[in-house]
Formats: C-alpha cells, structure tokens, sequence
C-alpha cells in the first residue's frame, strides 16, 4: 500500500508554482537576472541621458547623479536651432520613412515569389538573400560611392534612400520569405477556382494577410535608419541634406570653437535616441509577435 507523502493529497497534481520550480534550469536561474539587470541598466543610462539634457555643463559634472534644481529647457531650443536638428529632422523622416516604403513595397512581392514558386533558380536566390546578411555593406562602400557618383546621386537625399534600400532588402526579402510561406496555400487555390489573377490574388487577399510581417519590417526599417551615420557620412557633403546623426556630430565639432555645452550635446542626442526609443516602447510587441508568427509553419 503506498503512502501519500506529507503535505501532499494522493491523486493532486502539482501546483503552478511547484510546475515553474521544476522547470526552473542552472541556465534559466543564472539568464533571467542577467537579462533583468542588462534591462535596467539600459533604463538607468535613458534616465540619465534625460536628467543630463536639461542640465547646466557644470551640473553634469559636478553632480551627474542628482536632479536638477532647475530644468535647463534652453538646451534643446540651442540644439534645434544652432545644431540646426529642426531641418535635420525633416529629412531624416524623408529618407527614413521613403526608405521603409520603398523597401516593403519591393520586398513584399520578391518574397511571395520566391516563396510560392519552388525552382532551383528560386532557391538559389533564397541562398543569396541569406548570404547577403552576412557581408557587411561597409565593404562595398568605395565601389557604391564611385557608382552612386557616376549616377549623380552624391550629396541627394534621393540618392541615400537607394543605398539604404539597397542594404536593406536582403533581409526584408528573406524575412517576409519565411513569413509568406506560413500563410496556407488553400486559400490562393480557391481564390483562383473563383477566377482571381495571381496579382489580385496577391494584392487582396495574401497581402492583408501578411500585414504582420510588413509591419514589423517597416518599424525595424525605420529603428535601423533613423541614427545611420556610416552611409550619411559618406554621401551627404553639405549642411542641407544632412540627417540628424550628422547634425549631432557637426554640433560636436562646433564645441571646439564655440565652448563646450554639453547641455546641448546631451539635448542632441536625446532628439535622435527618444524618437527610436519611443517607437520601440509603442510597437515592440507588434515587432515580437511578427518575428515569432513568422518563424513558425
């Protein structure tokens, strides 16, 4: 005859919390506070990024881990006029938003394509998307800027949108490739009993199914272009196409004629982090759900 153990009724299944203790692993124990403490770290430098942009250069370093007694609002009026982050800012939403359109608008039939169409040639361009997300676009920097230059595309805000979008597909195109190929076929074969062309078939019915994947390509487009400064550095010469990261680093140099304000500085980098980070904050978990959606069939 067995004997029910203590504190525990025969035939009861364990309780949540005893289920959570079991799973409860050596890697899960020491990878959830690294995880928790890299987190709050991240909110921690947010805060004092804050707290520092509207203080007084001495305050900073004087006292960097206290309030301000009083908010210096006057540091991010001096960044957006004298850093001239108010014209910046428009172009960045002019190259960063024309950038997510055009990459989502090529991307998004290239993938249903390729993921549609079974041939070798088909998985020979599946192969070369994926590989494309292995080279770093810095190593094509000389030869694009000689042919961007041929183009008379230097120094355009045009001309930065192609190189964003072009560094870009490989993987808007391999991602939404594995995001299509979840969508069921069944729907694509009766829609085409019903008389529907494959481009209608594309356009009203599978795309709105993929709203998901579009959308969370779109929002990691922009995240990704909104600081760009490698490519911007490198094609825009002059004050009137440049982004805000160029902005901010040309508000740098004029420290070293102008006095330091790091007031200011710390104002200018809070206008091209809070935007992204404010993004992020809304729309993360749209970004999770559409990346988790379509790594499973």
């Amino acid at each position: 005859m067995a004997v029910a153990s203590p504190g525990r009724s025969p035939g009861r299944s364990p309780g949540p919390l005893a289920r959570r203790l079991r799973r409860l692993t050596t890697g899960r124990l020491l990878g959830v506070p690294l995880v928790w403490l890299f987190a709050a770290f991240n909110v921690f430098v947010a805060l004092w990024l804050l707290l520092s942009s509207v203080k007084t250069s001495d305050a900073i370093f004087s006292s960097p881990w206290r309030l301000p007694h009083t908010l210096k609002w006057g540091n991010y009026a001096r960044a957006w006029t004298s850093g001239q982050f108010g014209h910046a800012a428009l172009n960045t939403v002019v190259v960063v938003g024309g950038t997510a359109l055009i990459t989502v608008l090529l991307a998004a039939p290239a993938a249903y394509a390729l993921s549609r169409i079974t041939t070798r040639i088909n998985s020979v361009l599946t192969l070369s998307f994926a590989l494309g997300l292995g080279i770093p676009a810095q190593m094509a920097m000389l030869p694009l800027f000689v042919f961007m230059n041929r183009l008379e595309l230097v120094n355009s805000l045009f001309g930065l949108i192609v190189v964003y979008v072009a560094t870009s597909l490989p993987f808007a195109v391999f991602f939404l490739t594995g995001f299509f190929a979840t969508l069921p076929v069944e729907l694509e074969e009766a829609a085409a009993l019903d008389g529907a062309t494959p481009l209608r078939t594309f356009w009203q019915i599978m795309l709105p199914m993929a709203r998901g994947g579009l959308v969370t390509v779109l929002i990691l487009n922009i995240i990704q272009h909104w600081g760009e400064t490698v490519f911007a550095l490198v094609f825009i010469q002059t004050t009137d196409h440049q982004t805000l990261s160029l902005a901010l680093l040309g508000f740098l140099q004029q420290m070293q004629y102008n006095g330091a304000d790091w007031g200011g500085l710390f104002a200018g980098v809070a206008l091209v982090v809070l935007p992204v980070l404010a993004c992020y904050v809304w729309l993360g978990r749209r970004i999770i759900e559409g990346m988790t959606v379509g790594s499973v069939k």
